[in-house]
């Protein structure tokens, strides 16, 4: 599957702010606090961006926090605009709803790209089953869990002692003995990162 490969590091900058793309590390050890500038030459004056310039900007926020390329990006916008009501909310709560972004929101991950790993990988099941399918869209009481061969691992292991001091989504009701969550509803679309703007990519797609 197609991923971004080059430094994350230089999507905080472009966008001039952090989007915790590394986890922790983005706390300890930051490069974006010893670098905020924009990558590339560096202008004599900042300009000011457009309208159409800042719904980019909000756009490839919103995109590269979650970890999508422009075209699984696409894909989920027009699936969005195809469930009728608010567009922006149904994007944010489907963003929410793959299965890599409720392993990290349980706190099986410091970062989306660490928990899509462990679902490529076929660490996770849902409802009893492996699922390496990261994009899969998980549904109000469905059971997610670490298949039993996995459990027997050093990071799994290492998982269940760190696991009692994360917190986790409360549309997730986990069981941190088990390694095991059940969605107990869908996520709150005014309850999803302030940060993001959705109604900017409304307006960005929308022309």
């Amino acid at each position: 599957m197609a991923r971004y490969t080059a430094a994350v590091c230089r999507l905080c900058r472009r966008n001039g702010e952090k989007l915790m793309l590394k986890g922790t590390r983005c706390i300890t050890k930051c490069a974006f606090e010893k670098r905020p500038k924009a990558p590339g030459p560096q202008l004599g004056r900042v300009r000011r961006l457009s309208d159409r310039g800042q719904q980019i900007r909000d756009k490839q926020k919103v995109k590269q926090s979650y970890g999508l390329l422009e075209r699984q990006f696409v894909k989920t916008f027009k699936l969005a605009a195809a469930l009728g009501g608010i567009t922006g909310d149904n994007l944010m709560i489907l963003l929410e709803r793959r299965l890599d972004n409720v392993i990290y929101r349980m706190g099986f991950a410091e970062s989306r790209s660490q928990a899509r790993q462990l679902v490529n990988h076929g660490h996770i099941t849902v409802n009893g089953r492996k699922l390496d399918i990261a994009s899969y869209f998980v549904n109000v009481g469905e059971i997610i869990g670490v298949r039993p061969e996995s459990m027997k691992s050093t990071y799994f292991k290492n998982l269940k002692v760190t696991i009692e001091s994360k917190a986790v989504a409360p549309w997730i009701g986990l069981d941190r003995s088990k390694l095991e969550a059940r969605i107990l509803s869908l996520p709150a679309a005014d309850a999803i990162d302030a940060k993001l703007n959705a109604s900017a990519v409304v307006e960005y797609y929308s022309r």
